[in-house]
């Protein structure tokens, strides 16, 4: 592999948050899509992109020092599969061999998952995607081949590249990163965070 994309989605409306953008809500001090860029800079990914569509101003301010570059989402809100395809679109112009999905309201995701999950896909040239999991239950970032791209590139609505999983081959990567399972959807979702740190895990 010569070339991995890490693409953080934050284009999103986040119709479920209560009070103003999730993203740009903060845990520790830092908004959280701040948090997921630096968690994607962080690991051994070639290039980061982040998606941009609501609050596009404010999102790119926050995520600016953590990412290489920013793509504009039209009709971002008609669903996460914009995001998706722009990123795999992303992916498939620079001639990447891959693309790491990482949604922005995920604060928690450690660096040595990423890196666990391009080493896995690295090892296995036959998989045609790669998901973490902790206790059997997968999560995020997702890894995709660039066999992949096209398919990514036709998605439509409000659904992510897991739409792909019954039709491919998926490695399923073990760890102990309860990150992989906590995002900020609600407000009761950040205090839990704010409360009890990236330990908390959700199934």
């Amino acid at each position: 592999m010569s070339e991995l994309v890490g693409i953080v989605l934050a284009a999103g409306l986040g119709t479920r948050f209560e009070d103003g953008n999730k993203l740009l809500a903060r845990v520790d001090g830092d908004p959280i899509v701040a948090r997921a860029a630096r968690s994607m800079a962080e690991s051994p990914v070639d290039r980061t992109v982040a998606t941009l569509g609501h609050d596009a101003a404010a999102v790119r301010r926050a995520v600016d020092p953590f990412v290489d570059e920013t793509v504009q989402i039209e009709e971002y809100d008609r669903g996460q599969s914009r995001s998706v395809r722009a990123g795999a679109e992303y992916a498939r112009g620079t001639d990447a061999d891959a693309v790491l999905f990482l949604p922005g309201d995920m604060p928690c995701v450690e660096p040595e998952t990423v890196r666990r999950l391009v080493d896995a896909s690295r090892a296995d040239e036959d998989c045609d995607a790669v998901v973490p999991t902790v206790d059997g239950e997968r999560g995020n970032p997702v890894l995709f081949d660039a066999d992949q791209f096209d398919e990514l590139a036709s998605l439509a609505g409000d659904t992510g590249g897991r739409a792909l999983f019954d039709d491919i081959e998926v490695r399923r990567v073990p760890t102990d990163d309860p990150g992989i399972h906590i995002d900020v959807d609600t407000r009761t979702d950040l205090w839990s965070v704010r409360q009890s740190g990236c330990d908390t895990g959700r199934s």
